[in-house]
């Protein structure tokens, strides 16, 4: 009998190579791994203060002091804000051509601890505003450069700076090696957490981990709910104010908000709308978010069981990605048309992480778009700002063994480890490139820092 093959839509359209690490191999010929190291500015990169300006377009001003304050903060802290303007900077670098489905904004201090549906913590990358597809060369190279930066602060040497930064890139590759020789069923839900301290040889920040998930256990709705909640005359769960952080909206705010959740419950899976069912709206409340989202509109939305049990959502705005305009620069244009902006953060988190929030979803409120989670779900993070210096390397293992596995899910794991190889070139490259970028970061922090003190910039610092 003949062989049988099928052409169906939405798999492979014929037997997938096997020649991957091949192709990877081929792709140095064009950019050789030593060519990551090279960075030189733009030369239509705006100004530090042109482009804080540009990226605070859309936001509410009177929370764009407080995202200036933050960013003021350090370098490390500019750089967190600064997603956009990395983005500029590398639009000019030599990337493979290989595309992965990208975080955008994959700093240190974007990987940690959340819960998943039964409450058991996995870890990962957790914050996604910027995902797009693009060259995974960018967030390896941001992640590199952040932990450069997290180790000044934190005092350590340039040496063990940039070792952590090589080692991210090394736990990187070597992730990659081990993913391309799995069956793909197996490496999409590879690198599971309770071996993957060990996988990445990242033991001596066994206590650093075990600590931050006692306390992650912890971060939950109820614990939030029960600290920015009361019950009023009435009898009803209010928000209790405590700004800036956490506001009070108008009536009409509150009602906009609470009815996009009707068409919130149509974009998560059916299976869960008789679990949504069962929770009532209480109260909407404006609360302002992390550095490189201060000054979207974001609220959290109280929903309370048949035993009053609370059940907190974050319902946060969804702008483009920064990365955006510089992708087509570099030779990667946007990939179909433009849709829902929470739509694109919802599948790009679900396309990155090997567990993603159940309860993830978007709409629609007074005409923009919106992505909704849980929120506090069990999250917890370490500070790679405050980690001794011996300890910074096991934690560039850590995220850098993640950032290879998310990246896999979207590019062929075998092309990517056939392109950076055994050896360490692209390590050292990448290293020497977080030193150089970490180096322009500390520029540009100062002069935002300088153009705060002239009040060139609005900055309310310790918010």
């Amino acid at each position: 009998m003949a062989s049988r093959g099928y052409a169906v839509p939405g798999f492979a359209a014929q037997p997938p190579a096997r020649d991957g690490k091949q192709q990877g191999k081929r792709l140095r010929l064009k950019v050789p791994r030593e060519a990551h190291a090279a960075f030189e500015l733009p030369a239509d990169r705006p100004s530090v203060v042109g482009s804080v300006e540009e990226s605070n377009a859309g936001r509410l001003p009177e929370l764009t002091p407080i995202r200036t304050g933050r960013m003021a903060a350090s370098p490390f802290a500019f750089l967190r804000g600064s997603a956009g303007l990395m983005a500029c900077d590398l639009a000019a670098t030599p990337t493979s051509g290989v595309t992965a489905q990208l975080c955008g904004d994959a700093h240190a201090a974007n990987f940690g601890l959340y819960g998943d549906a039964r409450g058991r913590l996995v870890m990962d990358i957790n914050d996604f505003d910027e995902t797009v597809p693009g060259p995974w060369e960018w967030d390896l190279k941001r992640l590199a450069a952040s932990l450069v930066l997290a180790g000044r602060q934190a005092g350590a040497d340039e040496s063990a700076c940039r070792q952590a930064a090589g080692d991210a890139a090394g736990a990187y590759r070597r992730t990659l090696r081990v993913l391309a020789r799995m069956p793909a069923l197996d490496a999409w839900h590879a690198v599971p957490d309770a071996e993957l301290v060990t996988f990445a040889d990242a033991h001596e920040l066994t206590e650093v981990l075990r600590s931050v998930a006692a306390k992650a256990l912890r971060n939950t709705s109820a614990k939030f709910a029960a600290k920015s909640t009361t019950r009023t005359a009435d009898g009803r769960w209010r928000f209790v104010p405590a700004p800036p952080v956490l506001r009070e909206v108008t009536d009409q705010q509150a009602l906009a908000v609470a009815s996009a959740l009707a068409g919130y419950r149509d974009t998560v899976s059916e299976d869960l709308h008789p679990l949504l069912a069962r929770y009532h709206v209480h109260d909407v409340a404006f609360r302002v978010v992390g550095t490189g989202s201060v000054g979207t509109r974001s609220y959290v939305v109280l929903l309370l069981d048949h035993r009053e049990e609370p059940l907190v959502l974050q319902v946060k705005e969804a702008r483009p990605s920064a990365l955006l305009p510089h992708l087509a620069r570099a030779g990667y244009p946007p990939q179909g048309p433009a849709g829902h902006e929470g739509r694109r953060v919802v599948l790009g988190q679900q396309r990155m992480q090997v567990v993603s929030d159940l309860l993830m979803g978007w709409t629609t409120v007074d005409g923009l778009p919106y992505q909704v989670r849980q929120f506090r779900n069990r999250k917890g993070s370490v500070d790679p700002a405050a980690l001794p210096p011996g300890q910074l390397d096991d934690y560039g293992r850590l995220a850098g063994a993640l950032l290879a596995r998310a990246h896999a899910h979207t590019a062929d794991a075998a092309v990517l480890a056939g392109y950076c190889g055994r050896g360490e070139e692209l390590d050292s490259a990448v290293a020497a490139f977080a030193v150089v970028y970490a180096d322009r970061t500390e520029a540009d922090h100062a002069q935002l820092v300088a153009a705060v003190r002239r009040g060139r910039l609005a900055a309310e610092p310790g918010v």
